[in-house]
C-alpha cells in the first residue's frame, strides 16, 4: 500500500516531462539572414507538439532547437523588404498570424557569353522539350514530405571555391536573364559529387539547359538540386547519407566550363545555399559579395 504513493509521484514525473522528451533531439539551424533569397528562423510560442506553419500559401519547415519549435523559412528574390505574414497553429486548426521583417539585400551582376546560340535563344524544337521538361523539374523542386529529422546543416558537395554566388543578375550574350538560383562551385570534369546532407532521391534526368541533374529530398520542403553532372550514379528511391556519391562534375546543359551548379530550394523557392553549410571558409576565396 504505501507503494502507491511513490508510482504516483513518478507517473507525475513522466507527464511533466514529455514536452521535454520531445524537443529532446534539438536540430542545427541555418543561418538567420532574412534578406531576398534568404532565410527567416522563427521561434515560435511554446507547444508540446510540432507546430503547423504556412509562408507564402505553402507549408514550412518546422523542427525543435533551444527548447523550442522553430520555422524555417526562405525568402524569394523577389521578396519586396518589410513585413511579411506568416501563419501557425499549435492545434486544433486554430491559425494566427505573426510577421517578420525582410531587410534589402543588393546582388551584383553576372555577365557571361555563351557561343552556342541555341542555349541562348533555342528554337522551335529545342522550346519544345524545354517546355516537357519544366514540369518534372517544378514537381521535384515544390517536393514536400512530411518528417520529423530535417538535416539543416550541410556538408559541401564538392570541396573546392565557389565560382559564381548565389543572386547574381545575369546576363547571357548581353540579354538580361533569371538571377542565379544557386551557386556555382569550381571541378574538374569527373570529380566526385557527395550528398550534403541526408534525403530520398526523387527525381534525375537529362536537361536542355541543366544538363545531367539530382535532385535530393532532405524533407519538409528543402531540396537539393545538381546540375551540369558528367555522370549520374543514383537512382529514383535511394536513401543517401552525407558524404555519400550522388555523382560527377561535368559540363551537360548550358555552361561555359565544367563546374557543380548545387541550388538549395526551401518551400519551393531557392535560397542561398550558404546559410545551411557547416563551414562556410572553403568558398571564402570566390570572393562572394556578401
Amino acid at each position: 500500500m504505501r507503494s502507491a504513493p511513490v508510482l504516483f509521484v513518478v507517473s507525475l514525473l513522466f507527464l511533466f516531462t514529455l514536452p521535454t522528451l520531445a524537443l529532446a533531439d534539438d536540430q542545427a539551424l541555418p543561418r538567420h539572414n532574412p534578406v531576398p533569397g534568404g532565410v527567416a528562423v522563427i521561434e515560435l510560442p511554446e507547444s508540446d507538439q510540432r507546430p503547423a506553419v504556412r509562408y507564402r500559401e505553402r507549408s514550412a519547415l518546422v523542427v525543435p532547437s533551444g527548447g523550442r519549435y522553430q520555422a524555417v523559412l526562405g525568402i524569394p528574390l523577389s521578396a519586396s523588404t518589410g513585413q511579411h505574414e506568416y501563419q501557425f497553429s499549435l492545434g486544433d486548426d486554430d491559425w494566427q498570424t505573426d510577421t517578420f521583417h525582410v531587410s534589402d539585400k543588393e546582388y551584383a551582376e553576372s555577365r557571361i557569353t555563351i557561343e552556342d546560340e541555341s542555349m541562348v535563344t533555342p528554337d522551335e524544337e529545342a522550346m519544345k522539350r524545354i517546355n516537357q521538361e519544366r514540369p518534372r523539374i517544378r514537381q521535384a523542386l515544390s517536393q514536400h514530405t512530411d518528417k520529423d529529422d530535417v538535416p539543416l546543416s550541410f556538408i559541401l558537395p564538392v570541396e573546392d571555391v565557389e565560382t559564381s554566388p548565389f543572386g547574381r543578375k545575369r546576363f547571357i550574350n548581353d540579354q538580361p536573364r533569371n538571377p542565379h538560383g544557386g551557386i556555382d562551385i569550381r571541378g574538374a570534369t569527373g570529380t566526385p559529387i557527395v550528398a550534403p546532407g541526408p534525403g530520398t532521391v526523387i527525381e534525375t534526368g537529362d536537361y536542355y539547359f541543366n544538363g545531367k541533374t539530382v535532385f535530393l529530398d532532405h524533407g519538409q520542403g528543402l531540396v537539393s538540386m545538381f546540375c551540369h553532372m558528367d555522370e549520374i550514379e543514383v537512382s529514383v528511391g535511394d536513401e543517401l547519407e552525407p558524404g555519400d556519391r550522388v555523382g560527377t562534375v561535368g559540363m551537360t546543359g548550358r555552361v561555359t566550363g565544367p563546374h557543380l551548379h548545387w541550388s538549395v530550394s526551401l518551400g519551393n523557392t531557392m535560397v542561398n545555399p550558404r546559410y545551411f553549410l557547416e563551414d562556410e571558409s572553403p568558398l571564402d576565396a570566390s570572393g562572394d559579395d556578401e
